[in-house]
């Protein structure tokens, strides 16, 4: 037999790839879907986005020394929580807002961000939701939704499930760099609110969920628990850019997994504590719910969640009114949470009293 009767006459029961499970007609579709959404984040640094084997991106020209500073995260067990509601349009938010928040902290500007969606079955309709979410996380931050993968591995994955993860990449001019060098005694740490529980303790937080029956469509301080829980990661990155801006930043720390006790001490010099001051922020009754249901230790709660504080800011106590000032303009709930002061022996570095 010839090559061409081959190609003519191809032997019975011949398999395909989508007999395999894998059906690229279907990741076709929701290209088309998603550029759209992707088009709205673009930016003018953007030679070439979705659809080629790499994105091309020129580097802004404001920057005279730029430094790169890239992040990657994911989700977590949230995802979890999507699967069960079956609510698919928030989680993309929350996975730009933790590599983005994650890259602000050292000053730097968000440019681009790619992400990663894997899943056994490709359900266009549910991954679309998806990346709409994720469009719209790079739209409040500024940055350019320029590519990523959609993965679909049958076997890998229960059916109705998926995994995320994101890459941002940002700049920021080498002298810049907010790295936490110049934090001393005196200085006081602002407190911007979360949104709820962000993307962090959720093991934590649907065994508290099961333990409690609650129903997710029950009411809750005026809202269905569901959204409350489900609650999409806040983004702080424009407001803290005009604030780095306007005025001398000595260090922040986003208040992820870890919670306020192990995120702090992350940029705080040798020799220094951050002393922050039990109550001096509203705690969300979401939180004080999850610490009655499991009778949750302060200490444990403070290491676990972020209990109302999405993002810490260090700043010089001649410039902490003004500073306030500015978030508040620009949309942020901020409280004044803290002092800096030396560390006492046997103390930890952070510590809420």
């Amino acid at each position: 037999m010839n090559s061409e009767n081959s190609v003519k006459n191809p032997p019975q029961n011949a398999m395909s790839y989508r007999d395999a499970g894998v059906d690229i007609e279907a990741g076709d579709a929701l290209i088309e879907q998603i550029k759209p959404f992707a088009k709205r984040t673009m930016r003018p640094e953007v030679l070439a986005g979705i659809g080629g084997f790499g994105s091309l991106f020129e580097m802004p020209k404001k920057f005279k020394q730029p430094v790169l500073v890239s992040g990657t995260d994911g989700v977590g067990t949230k995802l979890k929580l999507a699967f069960e509601l079956n609510k698919h349009d928030t989680v993309g938010i929350d996975l730009v807002a933790m590599s983005v928040n994650d890259i602000l902290v050292q000053g730097a500007e968000p440019l681009f961000f790619l992400d990663y969606f894997a899943c056994g079955k490709l359900e266009v309709g549910t991954a679309a939701l998806v990346i709409k979410g994720i469009a719209e996380g790079c739209e409040q931050s500024g940055c350019a939704l320029v590519g990523g993968e959609t993965a679909e591995m049958p076997g890998m994955y229960p059916a109705g499930e998926y995994d995320l993860a994101g890459f941002a990449v940002g700049c920021v001019d080498k002298e810049l760099i907010i790295n936490g060098t110049t934090i001393a005694t005196g200085d006081i740490v602002l407190g911007l609110a979360s949104s709820g529980a962000h993307s962090n303790g959720y093991s934590l937080i649907r065994k508290l969920i099961a333990q409690s029956g609650i129903d997710f469509e029950s009411d809750f301080h005026g809202q269905p628990f569901k959204d409350v829980v489900m609650a999409p990661t806040r983004i702080y990155v424009k407001p803290l850019l005009e604030l780095i801006a306007a005025l001398p930043v000595k260090g922040m720390a986003h208040i992820t997994g870890g919670g306020i006790t192990e995120n702090i001490p992350r940029v705080l010099p040798a020799g220094l504590t951050a002393a922050i001051k039990k109550g001096s922020w509203t705690m969300p009754p979401l939180f004080t719910w999850l610490q009655a249901q499991g009778n949750v230790a302060d200490l444990e709660m403070y290491k676990t969640f972020n209990c109302g504080i999405g993002m810490a800011v260090i700043v010089a106590k001649e410039h902490a009114a003004a500073a306030q000032k500015l978030l508040q303009d620009a949309g942020e709930t901020v409280f004044e949470i803290g002092v800096i002061r030396k560390q006492q022996v046997g103390e930890a570095p952070t510590i809420v009293a």
